[in-house]
């Protein structure tokens, strides 16, 4: 007999939108089996990589499919508690209502001036397809029409200068107790969250003692390079929208 699977608890994110330092609190918790873009990972580098930037000599992982990696979450979701973080633009191969109803969902956003300059700091030829900002705003369009609901929202800017207050107000919202110990954390090696070219990505995360109150920068779009202005263009209309609907007064 199958055992029941606990819900999942979901945070689709976009690149660079300060979700593994979210992750990492997870992590800290101890009582929840986090994955860590599970999807992404057969997006970039699986048996059949859906990655545009793809390369003959890219990383390729026999085995790795969209369907293995959701027979892993679900095996651990057979078990206990499981928390996710991944990118909407990963889940085309499994969208599907069946899907999406094993998860309680939430969502993390960025300005994307900011996430697009950090993408291009460590890809100058990112891809648009990449950044996953329309994916976001049709998995959240979807899920609040079907509930009739509107997901928890947080906005990157907000989680820097309140990590206490919203995370806490987030956990109240997808219903898992607030632990304040898990914000804090000691420096050093993340290789939880590195299976991409060596955890390149987390160099600020490896250095970082926690979510600690911090107050965002200011970004200036017209002095960005060109491939982030266009990616700009493009996506801030998806991230207006989900911006609308931020958690705040928490």
């Amino acid at each position: 007999m199958n055992k029941a699977m606990n819900k999942i608890v979901a945070l689709w994110a976009v690149p660079r939108s300060t979700s593994t330092a979210f992750e990492w609190m997870m992590r800290m918790r101890g009582d929840m089996t986090c994955f860590h873009e599970p999807f992404g990972e057969v997006w970039y580098q699986g048996e059949s990589p859906d990655w545009p930037r793809l390369q003959p000599d890219s990383v390729r992982t026999p085995g790795l499919t969209y369907e293995s990696a959701w027979n892993t979450v679900r095996a651990a979701a057979a078990e206990g508690p499981v928390f996710v973080k991944d990118f909407p633009h990963y889940l085309r191969a499994l969208w599907s209502d069946a899907f999406f109803d094993c998860f309680t969902h939430s969502f993390l956003i960025r300005d994307p001036a900011k996430a697009h300059w950090s993408m291009y700091r460590h890809w100058p030829d990112f891809h648009i397809d990449e950044t996953g900002y329309p994916e976001q705003r049709a998995l959240f369009d979807e899920l609040t029409a079907k509930s009739g609901r509107v997901p928890p929202v947080i906005d990157s800017d907000d989680l820097l200068t309140d990590p206490a207050g919203v995370v806490a107000a987030w956990c109240e919202a997808v219903g898992i107790p607030f632990i304040e110990g898990a914000l804090r954390w000691t420096p050093g090696a993340r290789d939880e969250v590195s299976w991409w070219d060596g955890g390149s990505f987390h160099e600020n995360l490896r250095h970082s003692r926690g979510l600690e109150p911090q107050s965002p920068r200011s970004v200036d779009i017209t002095a960005a390079p060109r491939r982030v202005r266009e990616a700009y263009e493009i996506t801030r209309p998806h991230y207006d929208h989900l911006y609308a609907h931020r958690m705040k007064g928490w």
